[in-house]
């Protein structure tokens, strides 16, 4: 793994300066305009897109895609987090990225280097992979010439179909540009890269890695040219390696000199506590961990602080803390059932892990008889996260921009297809498995793990999507991606979300709507609607982007 570096310039350190990952959706964007990007060096222009989209990740997957993933839930200012109560979002900071790769992608071109072009073909393709994911059709071949003016200023939006083909195309050239050996390459300055140390076969790999997540994104839609994508990479390691190893992760921790270069719930600068206090573990994710004897659990999540005990014997009204524990008597426990009969919420008297429901009631605050009910609160009788990510820098507080984890979990997929991936499905999805143990650093617990009922390879794809959502823990959207194409891991929403089922896309931004009305409605009118559109008009969470039409999927 590699870090961000003490040593990089402090200008940098304004590249890394809006921290998202505790904030709501529409505050996701990030302004990685510290430095002006005609006047920098293409090293300095690597340092600040490889940090924001890092970032940007993070805010996707430890906020408001944990919510909808079902890995955390909050019960303070937990409408959009538990309940997908979004307005609309705004793409501004992923092309603000965008900016910054395209001017990085021009200087290198300019200067005659090849690494540089490569990366930033890599990361442009990334950006534009979420946005086609998030939003469905978008600006992408007209995109990024506002500064001529004109009708630049109201660009057409490509069909996604069009842009993951486009990003594919571009991660081919990728692979060409940093198939070379290191010492071909001029002006590298690894103190710059802060996922790589200017490696250009770890590059490589991510490139090449990224095609697989984009081949297998388009798998149900375009079938022949995801076979021959994935197969193509997959059965010619020479020429297309990819990551397969924990260690080769695209992934950089925060360094923790600063509340813009530090994990976003810390509470080393956020002294309140809040963006950590108001995060507990979801129940879904807890359940299932527990069920699987899963020793990441104990990294992820704090035990509970009481116990809850029913005494029957105990007379009515009876509440003590008896010996650490909170022993309540069963008409205390009654009475909160009665309370909640709506949602079908009992209380949890596990002794050591309780997760929060999924969006299960508007008090949410006072889940298990908590004793604390002001917004975001300490509660004793549900997991908090771990003590981690209390902390502003840690060896776990890591954005993870792409695992060896997904890769081998999409190359067992591909392997269940029938398609010629170089190993059988039981083998990849092994090792996605020993991949996301290494990454917590708990490889040891590898052998014990995966000869559990439940973890013990099963030949299906609900295990292989299963293990691939617990290995996406603080990058969910990928884990949402899956779900979307998949229907895995089959979760259901909570009693009081905005729809009975899972959300699909971001709506378009009012920004757009507004300055862009034509072209962004005409993307909107290319949505299908479903059952649950409504009264969104087409532009709505739960209508369907061109990967979905026809699929059936996710429900």
């Amino acid at each position: 793994m590699y870090t961000i570096k003490n040593k990089i310039p402090a200008a940098l350190v304004l590249f890394v300066v809006f921290i998202v990952s505790c904030q709501n959706l529409e505050e996701m964007n990030i302004n990685p305009n510290g430095v002006d990007p005609a006047n920098a060096h293409p090293n300095l222009l690597i340092s600040t897109v490889i940090t924001s989209t890092g970032q940007t990740v993070v805010g996707l997957g430890f906020g408001d895609i944990a919510g909808v993933m079902q890995h955390t839930q909050k019960d303070g200012w937990s409408g959009g987090h538990n309940a997908y109560e979004w307005s609309n979002q705004d793409w501004s900071g992923y092309y603000g990225i965008l900016r910054n790769t395209e001017e990085l992608l021009k200087k290198s071109r300019d200067m005659g280097l090849e690494f540089h072009e490569g990366v930033a073909l890599v990361i442009k393709a990334y950006n534009f992979g979420l946005i086609a994911d998030l939003w469905g059709d978008a600006p992408y071949s007209k995109a990024l010439l506002g500064e001529l003016g004109g009708a630049n200023l109201k660009p057409g939006f490509d069909s996604q179909r069009d842009i993951y083909i486009g990003i594919l195309a571009s991660l081919e050239t990728a692979n060409t540009l940093l198939s070379k050996s290191q010492s071909d390459y001029k002006e590298i300055n690894s103190t710059q890269d802060v996922m790589y140390d200017g490696n250009v076969a770890q590059w490589q790999k991510f490139a090449n890695s990224l095609a697989l997540r984009y081949y297998l994104r388009i798998s149900a839609k375009e079938p022949a040219i995801a076979k021959a994508g994935i197969e193509k990479i997959a059965t010619d390691p020479n020429k297309y390696p990819v990551i397969l190893d924990a260690a080769d992760d695209a992934c950089f921790a925060y360094i923790g000199n600063s509340s813009g270069d530090s994990w976003p719930c810390n509470t080393a600068y956020d002294i309140s506590e809040t963006n950590w206090r108001r995060l507990k573990m979801c129940s879904t994710l807890v359940e299932k961990l527990q069920a699987l004897d899963d020793p990441r659990l104990a990294i992820w999540a704090n035990k509970i602080q009481i116990p809850l005990v029913i005494d029957p014997a105990r007379p009515a009204n009876f509440d003590q803390i008896i010996d650490g524990k909170r022993v309540i008597a069963q008409n205390v426990a009654d009475a909160y059932s009665t309370k909640y009969t709506t949602y079908s919420v009992p209380l949890n008297l596990d002794p050591e892990y309780v997760g929060m429901p999924p969006s299960w009631s508007n008090l949410v605050q006072a889940y298990n008889l908590n004793p604390n009910l002001e917004q975001a609160p300490i509660n004793p009788h549900c997991s908090h996260l771990n003590d981690i990510y209390k902390k502003a820098s840690g060896p776990h507080l890591k954005a993870r921009i792409m695992s060896a984890a997904e890769v081998n979990f999409i190359l067992s997929e591909a392997a269940l297809k029938g398609w010629s991936v170089g190993g059988t499905a039981a083998h990849y999805y092994q090792d996605g498995v020993n991949a996301s143990l290494n990454a917590w650093g708990l490889g040891s617990s590898y052998a014990t793990y995966i000869a559990n009922s439940g973890v013990a390879y099963d030949g299906t794809l609900a295990q292989i999507i299963g293990q691939k959502w617990i290995a996406s823990w603080t990058a969910a959207a990928e884990a949402w991606f899956d779900y979307r194409r998949t229907g895995l891991p089959a979760l259901t929403a909570g009693p009081i979300s905005k729809r009975a089922v899972l959300p699909l896309r971001f709506y378009y931004g009012v920004n757009e709507l507004s300055f862009n009305p034509v072209n962004a409605q005409n993307a909107a009118d290319k949505l299908e609607t479903t059952t649950y559109t409504a009264p969104d008009g087409n532009n709505s969470p739960w209508s369907r982007t061109w990967v979905l039409q026809g699929t059936g999927k996710p429900w």
